[in-house]
């Protein structure tokens, strides 16, 4: 069933479908000796003044200092040193009381690569709510037998048969689309065949890549240009994941649709503001998206997340528009986002900005419970065994003991590797991580092994873990 659009959708005739969820985030709780990630708890500590405690492992100041919960003595230091990791930043909390075990620059905002994708889906979910879907609709024209078609954001929309599976599971499918417009076309009167189709891509504006971005991302089959109509992502071949994709997905959804209406034009348009919709095909639920999103790092979900947030924020339809929209949905979760600096849904440009402890606090309060955001924890990939962390190169030789132990969020661009995500340590500790290397210039591709063979250090220490 459909629903109305909010008043800034309007204008582009957006069709969208889906609920609303409300996402809570309760207060953190306070222990004796503590560092925590909330800021009430931070708050209130400050207010009091611990008694000192010789400990031969001292605690990170973090904002407040309070003494140690007990005396660690595991190191991670040689693997923090490792050369390939360039300059470090890291954070390590206890998920169950919140103390910061382990500080690394965790405060200062930089490059997030894809670990971005984290703060995109939170959005999201936010905003829309886990069952959300997105409508790709088509609309009558205003001359005899012009149909339009309406790309609303679904970057999962598969130009594949009825039947066969994309790299998207449970997509939606353009000859399902076509089947339906051609029955309400009749059912509706019309007795002349449909002989043009006007492709509305005007959803999203502006310009469609951006000048921080490598292009090798079309070649190599991970990034396509951001337009609100495209089947497939743009890959050459939909049932690849790292297809080659185009450089105007628009005329790729358009050529593939109007295949099913032989004789039939295509050209580029907007929607009458008073269409009547003929047909519709809806995405996967925003949860289903979150969890590919995160899983495999998919550059043009989190684009299209990105977009429809900053939307529905009223903060525009281009790039820019996600500096304000995206906080702005996240404001409501708690966490400070005056940190944040936005400049994609999905981490390829170097100019995003995020402290690590920023993913800390939202992982933290996601294991948790305390907001209410289950598909993030599904989504993150296992080390060794799904998604990003399951090629050859990642967790593996020392680090392998840490594999099915690591759910992280996976992040590379040309100058940064990172690592954000859960950690059930070989204590029975959970912890909750966020590491950079960051670099001026390129990284080798080692730096990977760098960050995983921390990670490791962590998951060996557990509650143990010290700062030194």
């Amino acid at each position: 069933m459909s629903i109305p659009p909010r008043s800034s959708w309007r204008r582009r005739a957006l069709w969208v479908v889906g609920t609303v969820g409300a996402v809570l985030l309760a207060g953190g709780s306070l222990a004796a000796g503590a560092v925590f990630e909330s800021p009430t708890a931070l708050a209130a500590s400050a207010s009091a003044t611990p008694t000192p405690t010789p400990t031969p492992d001292p605690r990170p100041v973090a904002e407040s200092p309070v003494p140690a919960n007990g005396i660690r003595q595991c190191s991670v230091a040689d693997a923090a040193s490792d050369p390939l990791l360039h300059t470090l930043q890291a954070r390590v909390v206890n998920a169950q009381t919140g103390e910061l075990l382990y500080d690394r620059d965790s405060t200062h905002p930089a490059a997030t690569a894809s670990n971005l994708k984290l703060i995109t889906a939170a959005a999201a979910l936010e905003t829309f709510g886990p069952d959300f879907r997105i409508s790709t609709p088509v609309m009558e024209g205003s001359d005899p037998g012009t149909i339009v078609l309406v790309g609303q954001g679904d970057m999962t929309l598969s130009r594949m048969p009825s039947g066969q599976e994309s790299v998207y599971p449970g997509a939606a499918h353009l000859d399902a689309l076509a089947a339906a417009v051609q029955k309400a076309w009749t059912a509706a009167g019309h007795t002349e065949a449909i002989s043009r189709i006007i492709l509305d891509s005007s959803a999203f504006t502006g310009e469609t890549w951006l000048p921080s971005w490598d292009t090798k991302g079309m070649r190599e089959g991970y990034q396509s240009h951001v337009t609100a109509l495209q089947v497939d992502a743009d890959r050459f071949y939909p049932a690849n994941e790292y297809s080659p994709r185009g450089s105007d997905p628009v005329s790729r959804a358009g050529e593939a649709f109007a295949s099913y209406f032989p004789g039939a034009t295509t050209s580029l348009g907007t929607a009458p503001e008073d269409a009547e919709q003929l047909a519709a095909v809806e995405s996967p639920p925003v949860s289903a998206l979150v969890e590919y999103m995160l899983r495999y790092s998919d550059n043009m979900i989190a684009e299209s997340l990105g977009r429809l947030v900053a939307i529905e924020e009223g903060a525009g339809s281009t790039f820019a528009a996600l500096a304000d929209g995206i906080p702005a949905a996240l404001d409501p979760i708690g966490i400070d986002t005056s940190d944040l600096t936005i400049v994609d849904g999905s981490g390829l440009s170097a100019l995003n900005a995020v402290p690590n402890s920023y993913f800390t606090k939202l992982l933290r309060g996601i294991e948790l419970g305390e907001i209410d955001m289950p598909s993030i924890l599904e989504g993150l990939p296992v080390a060794g065994e799904t998604g990003t962390l399951r090629y050859d190169s990642r967790f593996s030789g020392d680090a392998e003991v840490a594999t099915g132990h690591v759910r992280a969020k996976t992040g590379w661009i040309q100058t940064a590797y990172t690592l954000s995500g859960v950690i059930d340590a070989d204590d029975g500790t959970t912890l909750i991580f966020s590491i950079y290397a960051l670099g001026d210039e390129p990284l080798p591709s080692t730096t990977a092994h760098a960050v995983d063979m921390l990670a490791t250090g962590f998951y060996r220490c557990g509650n143990t873990l010290s700062n030194m």
